[in-house]
């Protein structure tokens, strides 16, 4: 349905600023770690991940003269499958021509956060169905979360040992947020993901460092909030809420900690996300008076993780 002159606000007997309201928006951080491959164009929707597992000590000693018997290389592929997301508005002539807004601008920018806002849910949909969990204080299911069982320092030091404990590296790089392609050098470190609730909890913890107390403020991370042993948080209101999901009907929280290669992201090169304006001059018999403009945005996007145990979800509540 187009959007009409009837829906906007008019200039016929007041007066408004221009520069148009903030519109609020979350903050698009779970495709940053990511381990990122593309695909090319007119080759394939489908494409494959492959890790080759260490070999373990060799720690029998050799006999002289007598040939080993070797080792075998053991690998594991995971493939995905690349999925097209897209949307768009349409608005009538009379509306582009009478409204006093800057609407194509405006437009540009809604659509542009609603594209970065669907991938950034899709990407973090796909992390928090991973199979590795840590349920806070003594649960050992979602249901059975209640509201005392926050995340702590504890609970931190607990998750870091077991991505330790599994080999995982820590994250020396992230995806360039500006551009989506390159990647910047950050400190290593786990990243954790958290919700403004969470943060909240954590910042009660004496053992929390707010990244406003760094001592150098020189790597600090888009929406980086502190730090807590080895892991440096990323807030973020897109992060995994279980509603209604814990004991007693109270919301869980996911908090996702990670390290190095835990996923990966894939899109069709030239089509990772692209924007199109049809003007009422294209020629269709579908719009024979001119009527209609249409403004979106179509993406092709994949994520999938490539190393459960180096990706641990720790589900607790938040304070009320």
């Amino acid at each position: 349905m187009a959007q009409t002159t009837s829906q906007q606000i008019t200039n016929v007997r007041s007066f408004y600023d221009r520069d148009m309201l903030e519109k609020a928006k979350p903050h698009l951080v779970y495709t940053w770690y990511a381990q990122v491959r593309d695909i090319p164009q007119r080759n394939s929707k489908t494409i494959g991940f492959r890790r080759y597992s260490l070999l373990p000590a060799a720690t029998t000693p050799l006999t002289e003269g007598v040939t080993p018997a070797g080792s075998q290389l053991s690998k594991t592929d995971i493939t995905t499958i690349i999925a097209w997301y897209g949307d768009f508005i349409e608005t009538t002539d009379q509306l582009e021509i009478e409204t006093e807004d800057p609407l194509v601008l405006e437009l540009n920018d809604i659509l542009g956060q609603q594209a970065g806002n669907t991938l950034d849910q899709v990407c973090r949909d796909i992390m928090a169905a991973g199979t590795s969990i840590q349920y806070a204080s003594t649960a050992t299911s979602r249901a059975v979360v209640t509201s005392a069982m926050k995340l702590s320092a504890a609970e931190i030091r607990e998750t870091v040992r077991t991505l330790k404990v599994q080999n995982t590296m820590k994250i020396t790089s992230m995806v360039n947020p500006t551009t989506g392609i390159d990647t910047i050098p950050v400190n290593s470190c786990f990243i954790g993901f958290v919700h403004p609730n969470t943060t909240f909890d954590l910042k009660s913890d004496p053992n929390f460092v707010p990244v406003e107390n760094y001592p150098s403020q020189a790597d600090v991370m888009p929406g980086e909030v502190g730090k807590l042993d080895e892991v440096r948080f990323i807030e973020t209101t897109n992060a995994k809420v279980f509603t209604a999901a814990g004991s007693g009907g109270i919301d869980v929280y996911a908090t996702i900690i990670l390290g190095a290669n835990a996923y990966g992201v894939s899109r069709i090169t030239g089509h990772a996300l692209q924007t199109f304006t049809k003007t009422p001059g294209d020629q269709t018999t579908s719009d024979p008076l001119n009527q209609r403009y249409t403004h979106g945005w179509k993406a092709a996007f994949a994520t999938t993780r490539l190393n459960e145990s180096w990706m641990l979800r720790v589900e607790h509540a938040v304070s009320a």
